[in-house]
């Protein structure tokens, strides 16, 4: 069991002709993420990524071709509203937002849509999460992981990567580690975080 995302998530990248977008895709397809697509508006039918990425204009057209469910989102702050947005809005279940520093206001609305559209969103300003050996989505280094059965969720990214660290130093390893992100409006809470571990059976203790 996981939570949020495993091996069979269908994820695209929202931004990922862009240079982060491009390199932080690169290192989840080879951590063994489901990448399905990405989304650049303009860039539809190219593909990237030694042409492994099929990149759409939309991700209307990108869920259309792929079923995918979830997105995780790699674009400056002041368009990274409107990419959640548009994700809530065609559908996707879970977006991850990496982008830090999206203006309070345009964040105020994004929650709104996302709680009418029953959209799961972890960040902005987040490092992501990671489902030790099956789905890396976000910023995380994936190699400091190592399986377990314990949960880890933090709203600073160092201190998750702190906090898997000293985990595997004492022979613990993880389930699923979550970012929640640390601007002034996020998707998700670390209740909320907790309440999914719960419901977890692998998870069997949580470090906050």
């Amino acid at each position: 069991m996981s939570i949020i995302v495993n091996k069979d998530s269908k994820i695209i990248v929202q931004g990922i002709t862009g240079s982060e977008g491009s390199f932080h895709a690169s290192q989840m397809l080879d951590y063994g993420t489901n990448i399905v697509g990405g989304v650049t508006p303009g860039k539809g039918g190219t593909k990237v990524i030694d042409d492994r990425v099929m990149v759409y204009n939309s991700v209307e057209e990108a869920k259309g071709n792929t079923s995918a469910n979830v997105s995780i989102i790699f674009v400056p702050p002041h368009f990274a509203a409107e990419a959640i947005i548009e994700a809530s809005e065609a559908g996707i279940d879970v977006i991850v937002c990496i982008s830090e520093g999206i203006p309070v206001r345009d964040m105020v609305l994004v929650k709104r849509v996302i709680e009418q559209n029953n959209t799961m969103l972890i960040g902005p300003n987040c490092p992501g999460v990671i489902t030790v050996d099956e789905c890396k989505l976000g910023i995380m280094p994936g190699f400091i992981c190592k399986k377990g059965n314990i949960g880890v969720v933090s709203k600073s990214g160092t201190l998750t990567y702190e906090a898997i660290g000293q985990l595997v130093d004492a022979g613990l390893g993880q389930t699923t580690a979550i970012g929640i992100g640390g601007d002034p409006i996020i998707g998700t809470s670390m209740i909320d975080v907790l309440n999914l571990f719960e419901k977890d059976d692998e998870t069997k203790g949580v470090v906050l």
